[in-house]
């Protein structure tokens, strides 16, 4: 790859390598096998317009266990300050020699302007509401170490779908790579769009993507659960209602219902009591959240080595 900008349009090819790769560096982020020198005497550069503890710290782990060294650009104290164009930061920051970009910005297609300004790689850690691809990758790499493959297996995607990057990237996914997904949250919240999103993937997959306003009936037969913010600075506060938690919350008398072998996911940050109950997140059995983290530091070891390991 020369950049890692997007899911969509990935073949399933082409996202089992990257998954497989990042199985192999899973007991490299866990601490338990030795790093890898594959980034030895290369530069990353993490320029993050956007708020992010998991996305950030991780792809600077992921950084250091290859060998390798980072910096971060936040806004505050940059030139952005000033009005300086995120493509001119970029190209400034090209010029200091680094080996790639991770750039996460609120503008949609904002990694894609970043590449097309850049001769480096560049790989989008979330653009706006567009998509977030790593972070697909970590959440179909945690349900594959628990059920061995995801084809066939029915994935509910529940909250505000619309102004997520994580749904769309995770749809992409794993609709290509065999599995169903439901997305479930209110209409205001859920549009009829990402039902197309299968056609991308054609004869790739079986996969199938509907969408549903009703989280009971949306959990009947799932294997996993992924819930989801609302995310507020996007204004999607307006589009919910006072009974969020008692229509979309999940609760521990809902997963009480749900089979044995269903596990449930949480990209991060969580609002607490609003889309997930204290004790479903932290639920010995079921809760693979923090698995996510790990998985999350090993996603991105594989994409680095992907696009600039030696």
């Amino acid at each position: 790859m020369a950049d890692f900008l997007t899911i969509a349009g990935m073949s399933r090819a082409e996202i089992s390598r990257l998954l497989e790769a990042t199985r192999k560096s899973v007991p490299i982020a866990e601490g338990r096998s030795p790093n890898r020198t594959s980034l030895n005497g290369r530069v990353i550069a993490n320029l993050f317009f956007e708020d992010s503890t998991r996305t950030r710290c991780s792809f600077e782990t992921a950084v250091h266990r290859l060998g390798g060294q980072v910096f971060n650009l936040t806004p505050s104290g940059s030139s952005l300050n000033k009005g300086e164009s995120l493509v001119d930061t970029a190209r400034n920051i090209e010029c200091m020699g680094v080996a790639a970009i991770v750039v996460r910005c609120a503008v949609s297609g904002g990694a894609k302007m970043v590449a097309d300004g850049v001769k480096c790689p560049v790989i989008n850690a979330g653009d706006g509401r567009h998509e977030h691809p790593t972070q697909a990758l970590l959440d179909v790499s945690t349900l594959i170490e628990e059920f061995g493959s995801v084809e066939g297996r029915t994935v509910a995607i529940v909250g505000d779908i619309t102004n997520s990057r994580v749904a769309r990237s995770a749809t992409h996914a794993l609709s290509t790579l065999g599995a169903h997904v439901r997305l479930v949250g209110p209409p205001t919240l859920v549009s009829k769009a990402f039902e197309r999103i299968t056609k991308g993937a054609g004869s790739q997959g079986q996969g199938t993507v509907s969408t549903m306003s009703n989280l009971d009936s949306a959990l009947e037969g799932v294997d996993a659960v992924m819930m989801l913010r609302v995310q507020f600075e996007r204004a999607a506060g307006g589009a919910i209602s006072s009974d969020y938690r008692q229509m979309f919350g999940l609760t521990p008398e809902r997963i009480a219902k749900l089979a044995p072998h269903v596990v449930i996911l949480h990209p991060g940050p969580m609002n607490r009591g609003i889309e997930i109950d204290d004790k479903v997140a932290d639920d010995p059995q079921r809760s693979r959240i923090l698995r996510q983290v790990t998985h999350g530091v090993a996603a991105r070891m594989a994409v680095l080595e992907d696009l600039v390991g030696v």
